[in-house]
């Protein structure tokens, strides 16, 4: 899996109910030709990332077709989700 393009925003909570601050990442990724999320067009994950304090963790993800935005029905393995969760620390904290 390779990190070749991403986008993000603060989504703000109007009620005000959820602690901490929460993030959508649109991060589009390649996969090897091999591996079954393999898509010509590209995979995109959303990424609902929730920060309090100085703690950060992924709250919730979806992998979806680039090119039709359709929800596709996977998980990342571990090691993946680690990388996704890493990418978003970093990337948080050179915007924010």
């Amino acid at each position: 899996m390779e990190i070749i393009e991403y986008s993000m925003g603060e989504l703000i909570d109007p009620t005000g109910i959820l602690s901490g601050k929460r993030f959508e990442f649109r991060i589009y990724v390649k996969f090897d030709e091999e591996d079954e999320l393999y898509s010509e067009q590209g995979t995109g994950i959303r990424v609902i990332y929730a920060t309090e304090g100085d703690q950060g963790k992924v709250v919730s993800y979806n992998l979806f077709n680039r090119a039709t935005d359709e929800v596709l029905d996977f998980a990342l393995e571990e090691d993946e989700e680690d990388v996704i969760a890493t990418f978003c620390e970093e990337h948080l904290t050179e915007e924010y």
